[in-house]
């Protein structure tokens, strides 16, 4: 039987654990708010903050699995004490790539900065606001251990799919419409499309909460409203990528 030095010990592991997801849902969500705040003031300065802060939260991924790494194999945890550890890490790689599409619409704004404000920029920060309540809603999920919430994040991503297929189209028509807007409108695009991949790790992260408090993966598949990649690619200087690919690092 384990002392009850031991158990202690373990506990005490474990909320170290914890204690590192809940500071990279914190940096998440600031970057995300300080790579919108950048996007609306045109601020450069700001989103090469944002850009350099991004180190910070690699670095407590790396004492996320460190820890987890550390407990599964000292400890040898079963059923739910397992089902956190293994948990831990995946939220934290969700959270990390978070933090990677916020620094991308940093970098973004600080060369949309050099052009001329485009009128659809305006969507930008609906989106963000829409994401930042997914990250936030799906961190208290998570302090919280309610799947109720979790499904709830979950379900409110087709809000934000919704919001970057009608900003996709418009900015289509605006550089159709101006030839001279199609940088500007490019780093948009690039930009809103980062902001729905934000939205998509909330949900995976919801998706591994409810596994975590019930033990069983969800069946269902994940309602998604993103029609970009079924739109028609435009011919000439304002052909773009309609594609579901990604910005990386």
């Amino acid at each position: 039987m384990p002392t009850d030095h031991i158990m202690k010990t373990y506990d005490d592991e474990l909320k170290r654990l914890n204690n590192a997801i809940i500071r990279m849902g914190g940096l998440a969500e600031s970057q995300v708010a300080a790579s919108i705040q950048a996007t609306v003031k045109r601020d450069s300065e700001l989103a090469h903050e944002v850009v350099e802060q991004d180190a910070q939260v690699d670095a407590l991924e790396a004492e996320v699995e460190a820890l987890a790494m550390r407990l599964l194999a000292l400890r040898q945890p079963m059923a739910r004490d397992l089902r956190e550890i293994v948990s831990s890490l995946k939220i934290a790689s969700d959270l990390e790539r978070i933090c990677d599409y916020a620094a991308n619409v940093a970098k973004r704004s600080i060369a949309l900065n050099q052009a001329p404000v485009a009128k659809p920029v305006y969507a930008i920060p609906r989106m963000g606001k829409l994401a930042q309540a997914l990250i936030k809603d799906v961190l208290d999920a998570y302090v919280q251990g309610d799947a109720d919430k979790a499904m709830h994040v979950w379900l409110s991503d087709e809000e934000l799919d919704e919001l970057y297929t009608s900003l996709f189209r418009e900015l289509l028509t605006y550089m159709m419409e101006d030839p001279r807007s199609i940088t500007a409108g490019t780093h948009l695009l690039f930009m809103a499309k980062n902001i729905e991949r934000i939205g998509d790790h909330a949900t995976n992260i919801a998706e591994t909460i409810y596994y975590l408090i019930h033990g069983t993966p969800l069946k269902e598949a994940r309602p998604k409203r993103d029609r970009s990649s079924t739109s028609v690619v435009l011919p000439g200087p304002v052909a773009v990528a309609t594609t579901d690919s990604e910005e990386t690092k």
